[in-house]
């Protein structure tokens, strides 16, 4: 019998205590999260201690793996605040902790191996490993895994790979979600613009804002007549001008395994909560079909245009980037989400919040994870508002009640128009 493929671990993100349940819902491995501050997300909600404890202790019932991200590049100012939260993780019982911690600078790797030693170091992709030579550095100051520069093209990747089973540590990669105009994520746009420093945590994507150009503009570089390098163009008077689109990699989880990458790491802090399950359950579906040699397929991608906000793209993996899929050229029609169940309200009713315009005319697909799409048809539920009375129309915002049988709904789980 030939071996069973390696299967990297998914690791999803988890801004909230609600992302990381529905991560875990739907299929994580393992989830990344971080607290109030002191990570790359400043604006997501994050977990002070006793929420860390609360959502360590969730991620065990899942039998999934926490990390703790730490991964600002602290100035001078803030290393007493690095030291605190250190004390404080190490001081947490080990049955409510993470299983890891995500770090970027040197300076709080040498903190943390002198605080909270007990913890395992995973090396963020803000450090930029790019070479071989600089895993075995990270490999020689005790970090345990190292997620490369997402730079890298495949052949680099499976260098890298190649390297950390030579030096005893274990090699993630992004394989889905935002990517950085600036190399690793080491962007300065923010502070040069409203003195907002991505390296603190305070990221205001000043990429993706929108800007007038007064007229279309097409750049051709000298060398390459006939083949638009930059463009500039706006809807509505304005345009996201240095926005890149979304890495996808979904098509190369079986190379992923193949090359030995430890862990498969999906962007997202700050999503929607909806767009996290859409995405984790593609992944985990995608993932478990390798197991029994099957390719992602039309229903896996079909998934993840469903939850794509922008253009999708292979980025630096294949040599040539590959656009993958462009909302704005594709004849894919996304439907919106309409609901998320929340807990059972008794006699076949469930109380929902409202994600977008629900009208009872349309039939709705149960998003059950393993990517089951089961139908409920016009005439196979109903809606309440909170006094008890039927309604044909909600909208976003709104708590309701749905009046179904169907054996597939369940809390958490997440309600689409089809």
């Amino acid at each position: 019998m030939p071996d069973a493929p390696h299967i990297p671990e998914l690791l999803a993100p988890a801004g909230t205590p609600d992302k990381l349940a529905t991560a875990l819902r739907y299929g994580a491995d393992a989830v990344y999260l971080g607290g109030p501050d002191l990570s790359l997300r400043a604006k997501a909600a994050g977990f002070d201690i006793p929420a860390l404890k609360d959502a360590c202790t969730c991620a065990h019932t899942f039998g999934a793996r926490v990390y703790y991200t730490l991964n600002i590049l602290p100035r001078e100012s803030g290393l007493h605040g690095v030291r605190e939260r250190l004390e404080a993780l190490n001081d947490l019982d080990p049955a409510a902790s993470p299983h890891a911690l995500i770090v970027a600078d040197p300076g709080v790797v040498r903190l943390a191996q002198r605080i909270a030693p007990r913890y395992p170091l995973h090396l963020s992709t803000q450090a930029n490993t790019s070479n071989s030579e600089a895993l075995a550095f990270w490999a020689d100051q005790g970090v345990a895994r190292v997620n490369l520069a997402r730079e890298l093209t495949g052949p680099d990747i499976a260098a890298m790979a190649a390297a950390g089973r030579e030096h005893g540590v274990e090699v993630e990669c992004f394989v889905h979600g935002a990517q950085c105009l600036a190399i690793s994520g080491r962007c300065l746009l923010g502070a040069a613009i409203n003195r907002r420093s991505a390296n603190l945590g305070l990221c205001t994507q000043p990429c993706r804002f929108e800007y007038a150009v007064r007229e279309s503009i097409d750049l051709e570089e000298k060398t390459r007549p006939g083949h638009t390098t930059w463009r500039a163009a706006c809807a509505d008077g304005f345009g996201a001008l240095f926005a890149p689109e979304d890495l996808c990699l979904v098509h190369h989880l079986g190379w992923f395994g193949r090359v030995g990458v430890a862990a498969l790491k999906i962007e997202g802090r700050m999503r929607s909560e909806q767009a996290i399950a859409q995405t984790v359950d593609a992944y985990r579906a995608a993932l478990d079909g390798l197991c029994d040699g099957r390719m992602p397929g039309q229903a896996v991608m079909d998934e993840l245009r469903h939850a794509a906000a922008r253009p999708l793209g292979t980025g630096f993996f294949c040599g040539t980037p590959r656009l993958l899929y462009d909302p704005e050229a594709s004849p894919f029609i996304r439907r919106p989400m309409a609901g998320k169940i929340l807990t059972p309200a008794g006699d076949h009713r469930w109380s929902v919040a409202v994600k977008g315009r629900w009208d009872t005319a349309a039939a709705i697909d149960i998003l059950v994870p393993g990517l089951q799409r089961p139908r409920l048809a016009p005439g196979d539920y109903a809606l309440e508002n909170a006094a008890g009375e039927r309604i044909t129309l909600a909208h976003s915002g709104m708590d309701a009640v749905l009046v179904c049988d169907h054996p597939d709904l369940s809390a958490g789980f997440f309600l689409r128009l089809a």
